[in-house]
């Protein structure tokens, strides 16, 4: 459970059913890099908003993911510094033998999310972000970790992720410490999308984009 002495913000609880309202078609306009407060460290979410409201916040948060589309979205990215995202991905049967280990990963709300890593494997895949639109950059990160976090109803969480569902958790995660993928990329590896897939989608793991773009794996 969140705090047992915490008490709804009234203000900030208003400030965010005004943001909530002004979803077009329960759609927000995601927050682009260079606005501070994707740079932000998140409060920690410990029940400021109401029941309600939290649960309408999620709801538009996941639309809004889906719409973009993408795997994840966190509160930054709609302009909100609370430490709250949402992730689901989907496998298919084209990702049998993928070295990305895509796997499905259903819809979650991670509130206060962390991870540790569970193991020292890495891997290197381009990845992208939904404030970062239209380019992908390869980004070193653990293959195994421990997620830990609660959900909307307070519950807590705690699971080993393996592949892709790791990296999403990780990605997600991170922005709310005010990172970005890019960050901790291998620069010399950023490419826009139409690029990556000219040249560079035909192969998961980015050998030959490493070899031609000059940068190591």
């Amino acid at each position: 459970m969140f705090g047992k002495k915490n008490h709804v913000d009234i203000e900030l609880n208003a400030d965010v059913e005004r943001l909530l309202k002004s979803a077009r078609d329960g759609v927000l306009p995601i927050v682009e890099a260079g606005e501070p407060v994707l740079r932000e460290q998140c409060v920690r979410y410990d029940g400021q908003l109401s029941k309600h409201t939290l649960h309408k916040l999620i709801e538009t948060m996941h639309k809004t993911m889906l719409d973009a589309p993408g795997v994840g979205l966190a509160g930054p990215q709609i302009g909100l510094n609370l430490a709250i995202a949402v992730v689901e991905d989907h496998a298919n049967g084209d990702d049998d033998g993928d070295p990305r280990e895509i796997a499905e990963f259903p819809f979650h709300a991670i509130i206060n999310p962390v991870y540790r890593p569970a193991g020292e494997k890495t891997r290197s895949f381009y990845e992208g972000c939904l404030s970062f639109d239209g380019y992908q950059a390869v980004r070193k990160r653990y293959l195994d970790i421990i997620a830990h976090w609660h959900d909307e109803d307070g519950k807590e969480h705690e699971e080993h992720l393996h592949g892709w569902p790791a990296r999403i958790f990780q990605h997600e995660t991170d922005h709310l410490s005010g990172e970005l993928y890019i960050d901790q990329a291998e620069i010399r590896s950023l490419t826009t999308v139409e690029n990556l897939e000219d040249f560079w989608a035909q192969d998961p793991v980015p050998t030959q984009a490493a070899k031609e773009l000059g940068f190591e794996l």
